[in-house]
């Protein structure tokens, strides 16, 4: 990887002249993380070489004013959720004619709705946990929660059909549990997506590139939790990270083979991140594609784009590159 990854990089000096807008903020439950993302990315930037650097929160009154008359090259968008990960900040950035980072408008927005992207998963023969999504804040009866146990078994997760971070997210083991997890993931989106719980090692496979997207080393996450929640997200990652993946040679290829494939399959740019459960007897199941990764010091992606050799300066700059490149 790092021997590719140095041929397509461009030196940071072609890039310093470059106005960056990096992104951040919004409205979403994850602004905080927003916030943390961009401020790791913009001083990263300016580490690689590039003079004009300026943070935006989208939230901010006056945001497109600053934004159109910036006089800005490129866009990094450093969000995550609701209105900046979902085909939201795409869109205006699309009008705009300016170029962005990640991915654009479709894909966000598929990946983002989890039970869509599910779809795409399945149609690229990329195995996935079965589910049903209940919509506009619907909570069954009690008949309905034991239709749902009939069907999926347990355990289950229950979560927001469409929101990120592991918000609204709960593990349900008994059908008591089940009406109350419901109404917690609502309070994430309208609607809410009951899936089969697969057992195995959580892994997760970051992927960089357009249209020759290539993976990145695969991160085993050891949590020493029920699922890999909010708390544990934002700990220090040598605490629960494992570079590389502790699996064997056949299932590693496999998982970044599917990793690269979901990220062709929703047509993602820049970079994407997909979730995994390896199964006992070695089959990797996606949960969900990330596209546009967390970027902060505890983050995934550029835990394993280091383990790689790739500091974080260089992979700020290298997303440049993409954004440009897609754009050209």
């Amino acid at each position: 990887m790092r021997k590719g990854f140095e041929r397509m990089i461009m030196a940071a000096s072609d890039l310093k002249d470059l106005s960056v807008a990096v992104l951040t903020g919004g409205w979403s439950d994850e602004r905080e993380i927003s916030i943390s993302s961009g401020e790791s990315c913009a001083a990263a930037l300016k580490e690689a070489g590039f003079t004009k650097v300026d943070m935006l929160d989208i939230a901010e009154e006056g945001f497109v004013g600053k934004l159109t008359a910036g006089g800005y090259d490129v866009a990094f968008v450093a969000l995550h959720g609701p209105y900046g990960e979902d085909g939201c900040i795409q869109g205006l950035l699309e009008i705009l004619h300016m170029p962005y980072t990640f991915s654009g408008v479709l894909a966000s927005a598929v990946g983002t709705e989890k039970e869509v992207a599910k779809g795409v998963y399945r149609a690229a023969g990329i195995p996935t946990p079965e589910g049903i999504v209940l919509d506009k804040y619907a909570v069954p009866s009690e008949e309905g929660l034991d239709d749902i146990v009939a069907e999926l078994g347990l355990p289950l997760f229950v979560k927001p059909a469409a929101n990120g971070s592991s918000y609204g997210v709960t593990k349900v083991t008994g059908r008591d549990q089940l009406k109350d997890a419901i109404i917690a993931a609502h309070t994430g989106d309208t609607r809410v997506l009951i899936e089969q719980c697969i057992d195995g090692i959580e892994i997760t496979v970051p992927v960089i590139g357009n249209s020759d997207p290539e993976a990145l080393p695969i991160i085993e996450i050891n949590t020493g939790a029920e699922f890999y929640d909010l708390k544990v997200k934002y700990e220090p990652s040598e605490l629960h990270h494992v570079i590389p993946a502790r699996m064997s040679e056949e299932t590693y290829k496999q998982a970044s083979k599917y990793a690269v494939a979901a990220h062709k399959a929703l047509g993602c740019k820049g970079c994407s991140r997909s979730d995994f459960i390896v199964t006992a007897d070695g089959v990797p199941v996606i949960l969900e594609t990330n596209t546009i990764p967390g970027m902060t010091s505890t983050s995934l992606l550029p835990d394993s784009a280091r383990h790689a050799g790739i500091s974080f300066p260089e992979l700020c700059t290298r997303f440049i590159e993409l954004a440009l490149e897609e754009s050209a």
